[in-house]
């Protein structure tokens, strides 16, 4: 049996329940929630099950050494504590990645060049050869934390951000993340119980999550490769098994997945995406303004989408923002509406009262997620019996 071993998975500020979620969900131990992070336990094909797995995390680290350093010479020292050739061969190469909240250390770049040193100057040592930097393709990708004296030495079993899924090759002018997209889509309750509308598709992205959390496919299946694969101990059989086990809990989807959107270039760019994650038969995507649409199906329908805010398009904000609000309330009854923007003035103009507002941050904005629930008839008449 495989031992059990300490995993960290990083996520989005707002993200962190959704993501507890998902780990408990999948059969994680020990599971605690943090700050933009979720710590658990699991063996190697935990590990290669939650990268392949995890919608709403961006990378997942193994923990493998931790010491106390408050000046260069304890840091070299205790970088040097590893043996780096358990997990590097004298001909490979490295990156490191450090992030620091210290006042003994100032720049993430000199405790990088410091560790790369550690880890260098033991190979010279012992073999008379050393590994080399490669910052593109590296066989090993170490994070170094530092907070105050405590430093944290962990291997990143992700490699590129997960976000990367590997299925979008066509993007607008500001696509929003795909980790992004899926955490709002979790965050809206979409489990794919009804019919799914995205207004303003743009290159998909919200689609092909969307699909892919009604079908109950991985998020990563599409995606090239994870930094585990160019490990000593990797283990393609077992990543196999892993992927058919997986794969064998997908479901059906019984209702429409649609997306608008007004530009014929992001049309033909979503429609390719769809196509590169294998989701056509799930999606449909038409050139269409969605402030001349209106509701298409019968029963419930959500809607999630990302209208244009200041930094990305040039439009005029409160006529746009009351478009919005007008089109949900006339044209879309029976719908529960989520929709993200970074312009919180632009809120005041759609007219209605949304019934929750979750703070989140796009990239470094920070945004709001807003819900508008649009009943069939008058809100009174609903709640009359």
């Amino acid at each position: 049996m495989e031992e059990n071993f300490k995993m960290i998975a990083k996520c989005f500020f707002g993200f962190e329940e959704i993501l507890e979620q998902e780990l408990r969900t999948l059969g994680a131990q020990d599971v605690e929630k943090g700050v933009r992070m979720v710590s658990f336990k699991g063996d190697k094909g935990f590990m290669y099950k939650a990268n392949l797995s995890l919608r709403t995390a961006l990378k997942v680290l193994k923990p493998i050494y931790s010491f106390r350093a408050n000046n260069e010479q304890a840091l070299y020292k205790g970088i040097s504590g590893v043996n780096w050739s358990k997990l590097l061969n004298a001909n490979q190469t490295f990156v490191i990645d450090a992030t620091v909240h210290s006042t003994y250390f100032n720049h993430s770049e000199f405790v990088s060049q410091k560790c790369k040193d550690a880890i260098v100057d033991q190979f010279r040592e012992r073999t008379g050869q050393r590994p080399s930097i490669d910052k593109q393709y590296p066989d090993l990708r170490i994070n170094i934390h530092i907070d105050k004296d405590q430093v944290s030495v962990a291997l990143d079993t992700s490699g590129n951000s997960l976000h990367q899924r590997g299925y979008r090759t066509a993007t607008n002018i500001a696509p929003i993340n795909e980790v992004l997209a899926a955490g709002i889509l979790l965050l809206s309750g979409w489990e794919g119980q009804s019919h799914f509308l995205d207004p303003m598709c743009g290159s998909g992205t919200f689609l092909a999550e969307a699909a892919m959390i009604a079908c109950n496919i991985p998020a990563n299946i599409n995606r090239k490769e994870f930094a585990f694969e160019k490990w000593k101990d990797w283990d393609n059989d077992l990543f196999d098994q892993i992927i058919n086990s997986l794969m064998k809990k997908t479901k059906e989807f019984h209702y429409t997945i649609k997306g608008y959107d007004k530009a014929p270039s992001a049309v033909s760019k979503a429609k390719d995406n769809i196509r590169n994650a294998n989701l056509e038969d799930y999606v449909t995507i038409r050139e269409d303004n969605f402030f001349d649409t209106e509701k298409e199906t019968e029963g419930k329908l959500h809607i999630v989408f990302n209208p244009p805010y200041d930094e990305r398009l040039d439009i005029q904000m409160e006529r746009f923002y009351s478009s919005i609000g007008d089109t949900l309330k006339k044209n879309y009854p029976g719908t529960n509406a989520w929709f993200i923007t970074a312009n919180l003035e632009a809120l005041k103009f759609v007219g209605l009262k949304p019934s929750r507002k979750i703070k989140l941050f796009n990239a470094s904005l920070e945004a709001r997620l807003v819900k508008y629930e649009m009943y069939e008839g008058s809100k009174r008449a609903k709640f009359q019996i």
